[in-house]
């Protein structure tokens, strides 16, 4: 579709945006060129939304980059002479003609955020230049409740937990920014991006234009736009938060779904098979609330059961109300130092939304879902909070290819595969002192979801001859002999164990 103007959003103009990406590579504004600029205590500061580190590293310099630091990431004015220098090709009045800047006088502001960014999800680096809203930390007041967000923590986990084996058709729903359908690009035919803010839209029309990208975007709620197509992968980081629909309670496009409660989230677990192909899948995060008398789980649970996917969901966090509402009212700019009677107003009007559900807790997490070729054979829902090695992808993808195979496999042709131990994959064990035999031996996997799987001795025993020599057979056969229990003790023991290992990529085919 043709996208139409909207207020304060940039304007997509093919040559002035080429130019755009000239002048921003010539001088050298990426994530490394503004690092080295701020150098590092500045830089981490500026992570942290401090600004004042950087604002004094770049004070009195007459670089380009920091020129460009100054301009578009921490939103102060800069002599008008110093931006012409960073954007030669462009220049200022084709950056004010673009919608990026304004000028009085001899200084020139940002009216956007323009940003470096680097891609990491599993398929190499790339660089690009994401333009959002210009944020609270340049801005010094509350968002505006159409606010265009930028690439955040949230859009970071699902890029690096998106599979990116190659796809024909992929939807990126709710795509903001743009900043997940740019990722998908790297690895798909085709990539339709969906938002129900036409001022998102245009931001992604303009970012997929400055990244050299063609993108397919449309305006719309939900599925709405796409009902009748089918597509590989759907990815999503959906306006989940659960806000209340009090009077006066500010609703931001970028996060709030309309919805009371979870309901956006259920009904986009339940729906979304309505537009994946075969064997396509959908990955999204979200949040659910942990209600009185229920754990995090059988809620979910209950969301998988209707939706006819195989589905996989890792809790990665779960707040307590308090802590929930304290978040959500910062993101959206009422601190208690800036307006103590707002801010106690919205946090009572949060803490009675939950308590009138019996709400006691609110997870968030990755949801894996896909549309089985056969019968539905995957239920999983497990917590996992510690440290992860991102991306995640990759191990995601190995893992659904695990179950997959594993599906295929009766004991007896488990029995005749050779394994290797994963190369990431050590061995801890914990004795008393002068015990001989440890009391517990734990096997640590030091990429991917970083699991600890505690093994018993015939497991530990297994693992440890797992070269890809023997068959899994011939161990579990000795195993039984030197423990003197019998094969079948030993493989009633270990094959199951062994199977979530194999899932999990502890333990890979030797073939």
């Amino acid at each position: 579709m043709v996208l139409q103007p909207a207020p304060g959003a940039p304007l997509t103009d093919a040559a002035l945006v080429a130019a755009l990406r000239d002048d921003l590579i010539a001088a050298g504004y990426g994530v490394a060129g503004v690092e080295d600029v701020l150098g590092p205590v500045a830089a981490d500061a500026l992570h942290r939304e401090e600004p004042v580190p950087a604002l004094r590293a770049t004070a009195s310099s007459e670089d380009v980059v920091a020129a460009l630091v100054r301009t578009f990431l921490l939103g102060s004015t800069t002599p008008r002479r110093l931006l012409e220098r960073a954007l030669p090709t462009l220049t200022v009045a084709g950056a004010e003609r673009l919608g990026l800047v304004e000028s009085d006088g001899d200084e020139v502001r940002a009216r956007v955020d323009l940003r470096p960014y680097a891609a990491v999800d599993g398929g190499g680096e790339v660089d690009w230049w994401i333009a959002s809203d210009l944020g609270e930390l340049a801005t010094g007041s509350a968002l505006r409740t159409d606010h265009v967000l930028g690439v955040g923590g949230a859009s970071t986990t699902l890029a690096q937990v998106t599979v990116r084996d190659d796809r024909d058709h992929v939807l990126d729903l709710g795509t903001g920014c743009g900043i997940q359908a740019l990722h998908a690009s790297r690895h798909s035919r085709r990539v339709v991006g969906t938002d129900i803010s036409r001022r998102a839209l245009a931001f992604a029309q303009f970012n997929a234009a400055l990244a050299g990208v063609e993108l397919d975007l449309r305006e719309g709620s939900m599925l709405e736009p796409v009902a009748d197509e089918r597509f590989d992968l759907v990815v999503s980081n959906p306006p989940f938060v659960i806000t209340p629909r009090t009077p006066g309670m500010p609703s931001y496009e970028y996060r709030d779904g309309g919805r009371s409660g979870d309901a956006i989230v259920r009904e986009l677990i339940e729906g979304v098979g309505a537009v994946l192909a075969p064997g396509g899948v959908a990955q999204l995060l979200g949040n659910w609330e942990v209600r009185r008398g229920e754990e995090w789980h059988e809620r979910v649970g209950s969301w998988l059961d209707a939706s006819g996917l195989d589905g996989w969901v890792v809790q990665r966090e779960l707040q307590d109300p308090a802590q929930y509402a304290e978040t959500w009212i910062r993101d959206g700019g009422t601190t208690p130092d800036r307006d103590r009677s707002a801010w106690a107003v919205r946090y009572g009007q949060w803490l009675d939304d939950f308590a009138s559900r019996d709400v006691e807790g609110i997870g968030f997490g990755v949801v894996t879902l896909r549309r089985p070729v056969g019968a539905v054979s995957m239920r999983r829902l497990e917590e996992v909070t510690g440290t992860v090695r991102q991306p995640l992808g990759p191990s995601i993808a190995a893992s659904l290819a695990a179950h997959d195979w594993l599906q295929s496999m009766t004991d007896d042709d488990l029995a005749a595969q050779r394994l290797v131990v994963a190369p990431d994959v050590t061995e801890e064990r914990y004795l008393t002192p002068g015990d001989p035999d440890p009391q517990v031996v734990l096997l640590r996997q030091g990429g991917g979801f970083g699991r600890a799987v505690q093994a018993g001795t015939a497991l530990a025993g297994f693992v440890g001859v797992c070269d890809g020599e023997l068959t899994v057979g011939q161990i579990v056969n000795a195993l039984g002999a030197l423990l003197e229990v019998g094969a079948d003790a030993v493989a009633a023991d270990v094959l199951p164990s062994t199977r979530g290992l194999i899932r999990d990529g502890l333990l890979l085919p030797a073939d």
